[in-house]
């Protein structure tokens, strides 16, 4: 049975260089990486931990509807703009992310239905050795680029080199461990990961983008490009309105229809993204018929705001989803980088300042539960768990960095009493910031005769609503907090350059939690531009716990070190945390269907661009 309706996820961007990549195009001799022996024979998959869930000569995945019909327009909105083409620099948040994967394609593709597996696109096969150190990809020879030049071995080195060199931190990081990458010949690339400690390592890699050679201008590669790029992907950029509009259209002959990882996928002819001020502005645009989809993220419209003709005659679908993916973290963040947050008993006392319980009655009908976790829904939260033996044992090593209460997993967000005015907490939190060395003068908190005051930036109402309540929440304990409004263009200026004292950040969940931690929460990334350290979050015990995560053998021991490295946040009050809902709520045109099946571990539910679904009424082919 196929019915209406599901859900997107939310809603995560020189010459010399090219005269170098010229030089090292194959960087140490094919013979001498060829020398090595592959101990493991050609599989079909990669898998994090084990063997990959699916047979060689699978179908398609699980979720995917082979028959899907092609044909029709898809029309998107999102909130903001942008000004790059290129998501895959520094500059990544600048450019819209749906290219990826509907323009430019990976040597692999994850399968959304289990934790972290990937699956053959670009690369048709690889082989990888017992100790994961040798990786080798055979690249179908059926790929090729939308102009029809093939995809050979060149390609798939340059775009190693230059994202090792100039591509979005994530790629840095990754890539600068790999000790060498050679061709074997045209179809075949390998790589030496002799040393490397982090297992997720070989799907990194496999996970690359392919760019092309010829096509790519490695002078401009880290600028802010509206260059429209040459992929292999389903889609080809057709039209660009800057900062507005972002059109793709089907390439007739994209080379991957048929093969197992991309049917039933993919099914729109064009897809059409238009760019709107903020969440108010798309819930318009849904309810005049100018888009087809619309994820609802406010919890009071989504109880009384659907009540519109559309969706009274049914040309508008309200649906709920529950996937089974984890909540993640979202709250709002500390930037430890200005010296006022330092003290995280000041911290903490501003987060018990939150009133969730009069929150959530008031402005959203009761509809969430507390975020307690930054992996909250999952076997790796530590809230309500004790640690186990290996996780005090790695934690021993950094004494006093985990409170005994989170230690115990006996810790939870205060809870106020619902009256909007909880004493109980606010002598609690007064208490905590007296034993820190505050103290009050004329109703004003401040220590060493500096007032603490601070300012919230925010970018839409319904952030400003929230806001103004937490500010007015934390003037009873004398904090003057005052939330700013910014306009999308200027708030996404000053988070890339950290130039906030508070804002709301979310950390999007990952099935299993591995390197998009060394992005957030790393010395390393503690002052690099663009990172998403928000918090400025940096300390021996965070690199050493991801680094210890990233070592995992398996699933087991990846468990408790997540548990662990929670653990280390929460005892650090890097966020004041909010709410989630275990619901994803979605409203569409009745005219676009998907697959009854939903996948089972999806970082965005059904990609940037609805890939499982497709257009009542198109013709199958």
């Amino acid at each position: 049975m196929l019915h209406a309706g599901h859900a997107i996820g939310r809603m995560i961007a020189a010459a010399r260089l090219a005269a170098l990549i010229q030089a090292i195009a194959f960087l140490p001799s094919v013979s001498a990486l060829a020398d090595k022996p592959s101990s493991a024979p050609v599989t079909h998959g990669l898998a994090l931990y084990g063997e990959p869930a699916l047979p060689k000569d699978f179908a398609h995945f699980p979720y995917a509807y082979p028959r899907a019909p092609k044909g029709g327009a898809l029309r998107l909105g999102r909130r903001g703009g942008f000004e790059s083409l290129n998501p895959f620099n520094a500059r990544f948040g600048d450019a819209p992310q749906l290219i990826i994967g509907n323009v430019v394609e990976s040597l692999m593709t994850r399968s959304q239905d289990e934790p972290y597996s990937l699956y053959p696109l670009i690369a048709q096969s690889v082989d990888i050795d017992d100790a994961r150190e040798i990786l080798t990809f055979h690249i179908d020879p059926r790929a090729r680029f939308s102009d029809k030049t093939s995809i050979i071995a060149a390609d798939v080195l340059f775009s190693f080199e230059l994202l090792k060199s100039k591509g979005r931190p994530a790629y840095r990081a990754a890539f600068a461990s790999v000790k060498s990458a050679v061709a074997l010949d045209d179809r075949t690339v390998r790589f030496d990961l002799t040393g490397v400690t982090d297992r997720e390592a070989p799907l990194v890699l496999a996970a690359m983008p392919v760019l092309s050679k010829q096509a790519t201008n490695v002078a401009r590669f880290d600028d802010v490009d509206m260059t429209i790029p040459l992929g292999s992907g389903p889609y080809v950029i057709s039209e660009v309105k800057v900062g507005a509009r972002l059109a793709l259209r089907r390439d007739p002959d994209y080379w991957g229809r048929d093969i197992p990882s991309q049917r039933g996928l993919y099914n729109f002819d064009e897809i059409n993204l238009d760019f709107y001020r903020d969440e108010g502005a798309l819930f318009e645009a849904l309810k005049a018929g100018l888009i087809d989809y619309r994820e609802e993220t406010s919890a009071a419209r989504w109880s009384t705001g659907y009540d519109f003709p559309a969706v009274r005659n049914g040309a508008v679908v309200k649906e709920v989803l529950r996937p089974g993916r984890p909540t993640g973290m979202e709250g709002f963040v500390f930037n430890l980088r200005k010296p006022i947050f330092r003290d995280a008993r000041l911290r903490e006392a501003i987060a018990m300042m939150y009133d969730f319980e009069w929150i959530n009655a008031n402005f959203y009908s009761g509809q969430y539960v507390r975020t307690e976790s930054y992996f909250g829904e999952s076997d790796y939260a530590s809230t309500g768990r004790p640690a186990s033996a290996a996780e005090r044992a790695f934690l021993a090593n950094f004494p006093g960095v985990v409170r005994d209460d989170i230690l115990e997993g006996r810790w939870r967000p205060v809870q106020h009493d619902g009256s909007g005015r909880d004493r109980t907490v606010a002598k609690r939190a007064q208490a905590l910031l007296a034993d820190a060395g505050y103290v009050l003068v004329d109703g004003r908190l401040q220590k060493d005769g500096v007032p603490v005051a601070l300012e919230i930036m925010i970018r839409d109402r319904d952030e400003e609503r929230l806001a103004l309540n937490f500010a007015s929440s934390s003037k009873r304990i004398g904090i003057e907090a005052n939330p700013r409004l910014f306009d999308e263009v200027q708030y996404q200026r000053r988070r890339l350059r950290f130039e906030y004292d508070m804002m709301i950040g979310q950390w999007l969940p990952a099935a299993v939690p591995g390197q998009e931690q060394l992005n957030r929460w790393t010395t390393k990334s503690l002052n690099r531009e663009s990172s998403v350290n928000l918090a400025g979050a940096a300390s021996p015990a965070l690199d050493a716990a991801i680094a210890n995560l990233l070592a995992s053998r398996t699933n087991e021991d990846s468990i408790w070190a997540a548990r662990a490295l929670d653990r280390i946040l929460l005892s650090g009050f890097y966020f004041v945390p909010l709410q989630h809902t275990n619901a994803i709520w979605c409203a569409h045109t009745a005219a676009i269907r998907h697959p009854e099946r939903a996948p089972l571990f999806p970082m965005f539910p059904f990609g940037f661009t609805l890939e499982t679904w497709w257009m009542q009424g198109a013709q199958p082919r």
